[in-house]
């Protein structure tokens, strides 16, 4: 059976995308394509997999791989499926985690590595989404602010401003982490919105059409991001911005955080060094920050890649 994980990232349209899975779900095992999404994925079926402890991580993976084995072998038996689409965020790591340590998910690779292990290592695609810098950092920084935790101090948001680690080391450890598997990458500017043009070209194949117009899991006004602030006790100076979104970067860090996803979309189109492939939805009139037109990269010569072995 194929598999085709999804791992995100989060704020990219991961929530709609599965909402979108979870609606069509018949008429997808109609055509041979099984999809486990939180609704599955947030059970227990992944547990002993991204938190095990040193000691008992032979144990917990283990278990783990039978668990997911068993499920798998029944998909085929009892539905036929040939297609199994597993779409869980939370594989990348954590927005919290991220904004704690002002890093674009620096244990990608291990975390990732981990999971391709308790598959048996039979995973033949990681899709991947990334969206602009700047978009992502205030979008992911509000959420995490409406969920509880604390508004990011200015020296948190200059530091991940100034640091280099941008989409493109992010798709390197997971290329190192998933070496016999085909990396996909779907810019959220072109597909956001549009489930059904993503999971077709995950696919390569028709899937049913999205006619739902509703995008899912919004990034929180800043009329509310100020409400809950005030509920906790906390001051609100730091939440403003144009209109009804908090900007939380200075024009100079914005300018800086596109600038790296520019690189980003470059290395792409260039082919990525051939570790990933970069697939757009050119009829799609970007969402967010332009990129321009750009060319579907070439996959390059393959010289050597590193091995992320799950620890």
């Amino acid at each position: 059976m194929k598999i085709v994980l999804h791992i995100g990232a989060h704020r990219t349209g991961t929530t709609t995308f599965q909402n979108y899975l979870t609606r069509h779900r018949f008429a997808l095992r109609a055509q041979g394509v099984e999809c486990w999404g939180p609704w599955i994925t947030r059970k227990g079926l992944f547990a002993g997999i991204p938190k095990a402890t040193p000691a008992a991580r032979s144990s917990a993976m283990g278990r783990a791989r039978g668990r997911l084995l068993l499920r798998q072998d029944k998909v085929r038996r009892e539905q036929g499926a040939d297609t199994l689409i597993v779409s869980e965020e939370n594989i990348m790591g954590a927005m919290s985690r991220n904004l704690r340590h002002a890093h674009l998910y620096d244990d990608v690779g291990e975390r990732v590595a981990r999971f391709i292990a308790a598959f048996d290592g039979r995973v033949g695609k990681v899709v991947v989404n990334i969206r602009a810098l700047d978009h992502y950092w205030a979008s992911a920084a509000a959420h995490c602010v409406a969920r509880g935790h604390s508004v990011p101090s200015r020296a948190t948001l200059s530091t991940i401003a100034a640091r280099h680690r941008s989409w493109r080391d992010v798709i390197s450890d997971i290329a190192c982490a998933a070496p016999e598997a085909d990396i996909q990458v779907l810019p959220f500017e072109r597909f956001a919105g549009r489930p059904d043009a993503q999971l077709g070209v995950m696919l390569g194949v028709p899937v049913p059409q999205h006619r739902a117009a509703e995008h899912m899991n919004k990034r929180p006004s800043l009329e509310d991001l100020r409400t809950a602030v005030e509920e906790r006790a906390e001051r609100t100076d730091m939440l403003r911005g144009p209109g009804d979104r908090w900007s939380p970067f200075q024009r100079a860090e914005i300018s800086a955080l596109r600038e790296a996803y520019a690189d980003d979309m470059f290395w792409l189109t260039a082919g990525a060094s051939g570790l990933a492939t970069l697939t757009e939805d050119l009829d799609r009139t970007e969402a967010e920050w332009p990129t321009g037109p750009l060319t579907r990269g070439q996959h390059d010569d393959i010289t050597e890649r590193r091995l992320a072995q799950p620890r």
